[in-house]
């Protein structure tokens, strides 16, 4: 009994001190306002979900071509996504987990904030900024100063 007892409070010494590395976001973000994020690219050999292709995309979500390059773009990164948190809040509403969740299903093609966020990730990460470096300056809200209407154009 005194061994099971143990055992249980060893596992549980062990879960409560490796799980804040596992967790999306960092307490200090929760408690800043901080979306869900992850702090390191996925572990070596991890399979991220896929981020839809053009022909998964239609109708409304396909409307505009800042929608479709917009995914076109986020296969190109999806780590850096990964790492990425995503402001309009779909981790509180929809469970998403990072930027990377957005571009997984059609959310992304309609949601402005998704759509800023993502092309700015992409030009910071072209520009050689780290995935810790672009998050830094999106909680900072750099990415609001995207412009769509022109943003299909970006390559």
């Amino acid at each position: 009994m005194r061994y099971w007892f143990l055992v249980g409070l060893a596992l549980l010494v062990v879960v409560t001190l490796f799980a804040p590395l596992a967790i999306s976001r960092p307490g200090e973000a929760d408690e800043a306002g901080i979306p869900a994020f992850h702090v390191a690219p996925p572990a070596k050999g991890a399979k991220l979900p896929a981020i839809l292709v053009k022909e998964q995309l239609w109708g409304s979500n396909a409307q505009y071509a800042v929608q479709v390059h917009a995914y076109e773009l986020a296969a190109k990164i999806p780590s850096v996504l990964y790492q990425q948190p995503c402001y309009c809040y779909c981790d509180r509403s929809m469970g998403h987990k990072s930027l990377h969740s957005c571009f997984e299903n059609v959310h992304g093609a309609q949601c402005a904030t998704c759509l800023k966020e993502l092309y700015y990730t992409y030009l910071m990460h072209k520009k050689g900024k780290t995935a810790a470096e672009i998050r830094r300056r999106i909680i900072k809200g750099e990415w609001q100063q995207v412009d769509l209407g022109i943003a299909a154009a970006i390559n």
